[in-house]
């Protein structure tokens, strides 16, 4: 009877552990860097378009760092911010994880008594610090014009974060003319 019970108890305590495995897998996700490379075209001659996009990235807050003259490369750089909301709900589920994990150990090491249950005061907050340290960082975005006559229209090819690149799709396609093959958009993740 004792040996089915420490077999229960096994078995409990590896789910677990593939339950922590899976929140730092979750948490690795949520702070990976996305950075896409995408080509944008418009009808319009390239100065006003960069003017245009320059703009509209710093009224996002992005700060101009420099470029290149000679290779026609702009580039930006911005803060990105972490999602207060997922700090929260990250450290709910590491305190929870943490304290079914500590609640098993207890089970299993009963001469513990209930300490390993105050790994849930450590797991919670530790989950919600390794996301927001991870995912505050600083990001940067290049724009690089392709095409070097004023006749033929506008192609950029921009370097940024994904989100970034579907934002400035979806703001700028009506007022800056811009057009790319669609990917962005299509892409369910």
């Amino acid at each position: 009877m004792v040996s089915e019970m420490g077999i229960g108890f096994n078995s409990e305590l590896f789910l677990t552990l593939l339950l922590a495995i899976g929140l730092v897998f979750f948490l690795r996700a949520a702070s990976k860097d996305r950075t896409t490379v995408v080509d944008v075209h418009s009808s319009l001659p390239p100065l006003q378009v960069l003017n245009g996009v320059s703009d509209w990235l710093e009224g996002r807050g992005w700060k101009n760092d420099g470029g290149d003259a000679d290779r026609q490369v702009l580039r930006f750089q911005g803060r990105v911010a972490f999602s207060r909301t997922l700090v929260v709900l990250l450290s709910i589920f590491g305190g929870i994880g943490s304290a079914c994990l500590g609640l098993v150990i207890s089970e299993l090491y009963p001469l513990l008594g209930w300490w390993p249950l105050l790994l849930a005061l450590a797991g919670g907050p530790t989950a919600g610090f390794i996301y927001q340290r991870k995912a505050a960082r600083i990001e940067s975005l290049e724009l690089r014009l392709m095409n070097f006559a004023e006749t033929e229209g506008s192609i950029l090819r921009i370097r940024a974060h994904r989100d970034e690149l579907i934002a400035m799709e979806l703001e700028l396609a009506k007022s800056l003319q811009l057009k790319s093959d669609g990917s962005l958009l299509a892409s369910p993740i």
